[in-house]
């Protein structure tokens, strides 16, 4: 009987080291000079990078590839883009958002990405997202990790059923509170909005992700209050805010009173560089700002900072293709993280860091861990963004669900069975 089920020989770690991983079942048996050993299947990675799985910290899976439906979004704004999207999900069936979503998730796997948070609008009073996002999260379990946050898209008070629907949604399995305080109606009820929120998490014992500040207003500090009710409620280290962008209007003084709230909170930060810098600054003209938080000042303060996908294809952003490699190769560019040790955390920034703001069980390439990783047509974690390299095989849960021979265009894809597989290109 084979030693292990699969055998990676000769890959280069994002650490630097070489080192073979075999794995056992779902997991991964042993690191290191294996040599000799036999195996049901053997790679030679020996020149490639091989890494962890990405991890995406926040998306919108039920509105992904949308776009077009029931129309476009004229002025490329964030406000458009919303009233858009409310038309949508009053005619999108749950048959149609779970296979869009489904389609995104075999793109997602063949690109290595293999767990996503993904916000689901609680607003409308069907519930039919909620219901289509519960369905897939089933579907794709065995080879993608897929958290769900109760998203009021409309405002948790703005919104007749904003609170009673986050509260349904929750009961029926939904993981993650999530809120928009800048949507609310005032700066007061947005306030609100966060401690009703932050408390609901607290009773039910869950994380926080809250769209937080996703404005040009250097006067939306909710991020403050998000801060000030995580530490009150006891949930350092459990909750996270998305976007953040009005922070790159702010005035700076109040920045270095912010930041250090933020990291005595441990509170995580979701920028979502492609989405942010398209959305944001549509009303200056120049000069025009473009939308992404201070990443490097809340880096050099402890925060954790990981990168977010946040839309592909839908009412909000006309491209995309679901790699993280795109995000982490745009955000570099936009907060000039560009010296090779921030050019390998931006790296980080789509796989550890994320990982961690997830609360991922088992994630890493260690013994014990999940037996999930990517091997990359790559050399080391830079060359893998400067080029946004091929994924020549992805493993998750002790299972190669994706392959694709070096410099060929074709791609092999294993796992949902009984389905037609889309090219990641395809529109």
């Amino acid at each position: 009987m084979a030693e292990f089920d699969i055998l990676v020989t000769g890959g280069t770690l994002p650490d630097g080291r070489v080192a073979d991983i075999g794995t056992k079942g779902t997991t991964i048996a042993a690191i290191g000079d294996l040599s000799g050993s036999s195996a049901g299947r053997v790679i030679d990675a020996a020149g490639d990078l091989v890494s962890p799985p990405f991890v995406d910290p926040h998306f919108h899976m039920d509105a992904t590839l949308s776009y077009g439906t029931p129309r476009i979004n004229a002025s490329g704004t964030l406000l458009e883009g919303i009233d858009l999207w409310g038309e949508l999900r009053e005619i999108a069936t749950v048959e149609e958002m779970v296979d869009r979503a489904l389609t995104y998730c075999d793109w997602a796997v063949s690109l290595g990405l293999l767990a996503i948070r993904s916000h689901v609008d609680t607003t409308p009073d069907h519930l039919n997202t909620v219901t289509a996002m519960l369905e897939v999260r089933e579907r794709v379990k065995p080879y993608l990790d897929l958290q769900l946050v109760a998203f009021p898209q409309d405002g948790f008070f703005r919104s007749k059923t904003g609170a009673e629907n986050v509260r349904r949604a929750l009961d029926m399995g939904v993981d993650v509170v999530g809120g928009i305080p800048h949507f609310e109606r005032t700066m007061e009820e947005g306030r609100a909005s966060v401690r009703a929120l932050c408390e609901m998490a607290a009773e039910r014992g869950l994380l926080v992700d809250m769209h937080c500040d996703e404005t040009d207003d250097p006067m939306s500090r909710h991020i403050e209050a998000l801060a000030y009710e995580t530490q009150r409620l006891g949930l350092e280290g459990r909750v996270a805010g998305s976007h953040l962008t009005s922070m790159h209007s702010m005035d700076n003084y109040y920045v270095s009173k912010l930041l250090p709230l933020m990291a005595e909170a441990q509170i995580s930060a979701i920028p979502n560089p492609l989405i942010n810098i398209v959305l944001q600054g549509r009303h200056d003209t120049y000069p025009k700002r473009r939308g992404l938080t201070r990443v490097k000042e809340m880096q050099a303060q402890g925060i954790a900072v990981g990168w977010g996908q946040d839309c592909v294809r839908d009412p909000w952003y006309s491209l995309g293709t679901g790699d993280m490699l795109d995000v982490a190769f745009m955000g570099l560019h936009v907060a000039q993280m560009t010296s090779p040790e921030e050019m390998r955390r931006c790296f980080e920034m789509v796989t550890e860091v994320n990982a961690a703001i997830l609360h991922l069980d088992g994630y890493g390439l260690a013994e014990g861990k999940t037996a999930s990783f990517v091997i990359l047509d790559a050399g080391d974690p830079v060359e893998a963004l400067r080029l946004r390299c091929d994924r020549l095989a992805v493993v998750s849960k002790g299972k190669i669900v994706s392959e694709k021979a070096r410099n060929d265009s074709r791609l092999s894809l294993v796992g949902r069975p009984g389905t037609v597989r889309r090219r990641h290109s395809a529109g």
